[in-house]
């Protein structure tokens, strides 16, 4: 019988690189938010079944799970990819409260109480692995969406936290922190990054690929860094690289 996987915002962008792969060895529940003829294409495409979640909400992520059950005896692998950018760029002290809760929400509480559903599961066979999409903005300040940036500078230590808990019951953590990505989400301002890439902002002098990432949770997935829970892998072109 093949793995199971579930892929939080497989229908697009990062989440249907991700979902892509591992369909070709998973048996992969893919959840969406609003894009349903995305959704609907992914099935069609890869065999991945789709399931409609709002991440932050507490009924749908246990509808997800009650139906992951329904499907699979086990759950070997959750990726938790789901997030959101501001719905408008604003200045720090422009920033709005809506804003702010409704990233916390998506980007923070969702895979937070995702997981911990999750690893009740993986527990009851002792093995699993969790892994968390974050990003270099986890690091890197960028005043115009702070409420980005926090959110997934907490995400972070939720991964430090649940590396450290679940590792005595067998199940494996990671991070992965993609840098600039070519997704729908930066296509406002994809033109700024290519300019930006093109005088040197990244040591690898291209834009990442959703593919870039699949890779590294391909990695995950096949058990080649069992040994190495809580790790961060930055999928970023060298941008974390520090030179004088």
């Amino acid at each position: 019988m093949k793995p199971t996987a579930i892929v939080t915002g497989g229908s697009r962008g990062i989440g249907r690189a991700i979902a892509t792969e591992l369909a070709k060895t998973h048996q992969v529940i893919a959840t969406y938010r609003g894009r349903k003829d995305a959704a609907d294409s992914l099935r069609a495409e890869t065999g991945c079944e789709i399931f409609q979640c709002e991440i932050g909400s507490r009924e749908d992520r246990a509808a997800l799970l009650a139906f992951a059950r329904e499907r699979f005896e086990k759950l070997d692998l959750l990726v938790n990819n789901a997030g959101m950018a501001p719905r408008e760029r604003r200045d720090l002290l422009e920033a709005t409260e809506e804003s702010f809760d409704e990233l916390i929400a998506t980007n923070l509480k969702g895979p937070h109480f995702l997981t911990q559903q999750a690893a009740r599961w993986m527990t009851e066979t002792g093995e699993g692995r969790v892994v968390f999409v974050t990003s270099i903005s986890s690091y890197t300040a960028s005043v115009n969406r702070g409420e980005y940036c926090i959110s997934k500078a907490a995400l972070s230590m939720t991964v430090a936290l649940y590396a450290q808990r679940l590792a005595e019951v067998g199940i494996k953590v990671f991070e992965i922190r993609p840098g600039i990505i070519r997704t729908d989400m930066i296509a406002k301002v994809e033109k700024l990054y290519d300019e930006k890439i093109a005088a040197g902002l990244l040591p690898q002098r291209r834009m990442g690929e959703g593919s870039d990432v699949a890779k590294a949770v391909r990695a995950i997935a096949d058990g080649l860094l069992d040994y190495s829970t809580g790790q961060i892998l930055n999928v970023d072109g060298g941008f974390s690289l520090r030179s004088l």
